[in-house]
């Protein structure tokens, strides 16, 4: 079996982030029409959600189910429980920034549609990517 380092799992945590921190920008600025809000709740999740993206890589590379056997399925489960984090760490925060609970509910609510597309579409590559694969 392969063994996945954790330099893999921070250069996943760091592109992960990218989009994802671009994303709450973009629908930040779109639900608000403020775009210093969609600045703000997408800069403070640099901080937040690299590290919280990193535990979840490692808790995900322990727990070894679904591995190569079934990987498309793994993906969709990993899909979902990152989901489930991210979101409630962007409502948080959309509405601890903005004063409002309606912001940060509707910033988060929208990402449930348009991160778990992207993430999947991150894990997809990142499947196919040898970058931090030790045989």
């Amino acid at each position: 079996m392969t063994k996945l380092s954790p330099i893999r799992h921070i250069a996943k945590a760091i592109t992960w982030r990218i989009i994802g921190s671009l994303d709450t920008v973009l629908l930040g600025y779109l639900l608000t029409g403020d775009f210093e809000i969609g600045l703000k709740v997408g800069g403070t999740e640099l901080l937040t959600k690299i590290v919280l993206y990193f535990i979840h890589e490692r808790i995900w590379y322990r727990l070894r189910i679904f591995n190569d056997q079934n990987a498309r399925f793994r993906h969709i489960l990993k899909t979902i429980t990152w989901r489930f984090v991210g979101t409630m760490d962007t409502m948080f925060l959309g509405w601890f920034i903005s004063g409002k609970a309606e912001v940060g509910l509707s910033i988060g609510g929208l990402e449930l549609f348009t991160k778990m597309l992207l993430y999947y579409l991150h894990e997809r590559v990142w499947y196919r990517i040898n970058f931090g694969k030790v045989n």
